[in-house]
């Protein structure tokens, strides 16, 4: 399982990224894509649409199950993959190359609030039992 150290994770299996510029990338685990299975159908938020932490902005559809995507902090979606939304299997070949959106963060203090890899991976094992 691929938990990459420079990521942030959130109990529902989401990771953010802080990029240089101050806005965060948002995805789904690795974990989260190997249980779903092959990806069919990505739904993801619009440009300008504001999101509360927590709150259902995205689904994803695999061949076993669809799932709600979280946003993981407060912030209004800047940019959108349409690129994995006309692909969707991409999330399946590299779960953190295959972004979904990117936020400009109501309080990027706020990614603080999340899991580190390590953090991350003691949660995915404790679900695993």
């Amino acid at each position: 399982m691929n938990i990459p150290a420079d990521l942030k994770y959130t109990k529902s299996h989401e990771w953010a990224k802080l990029n240089a510029d101050g806005t965060v990338t948002v995805g789904i685990t690795d974990h989260a894509q190997d249980l779903l299975g092959d990806m069919v159908f990505v739904e993801i938020p619009a440009v300008g649409r504001k999101l509360n932490a927590g709150e259902e902005c995205a689904v994803v559809e695999s061949v076993k199950a669809a799932s709600d995507v979280y946003a993981p902090i407060a912030g209004e979606v800047v940019a959108a993959n349409a690129e994995v939304e006309a692909a969707p299997e991409q999330i399946n070949k590299d779960a953190h190359a295959a972004w979904m959106f990117t936020l400009k963060p109501d309080n990027a203090a706020d990614l603080d609030n999340l899991l580190d890899a390590a953090a991350y991976q003691a949660l995915v094992e404790s679900e695993a039992h």
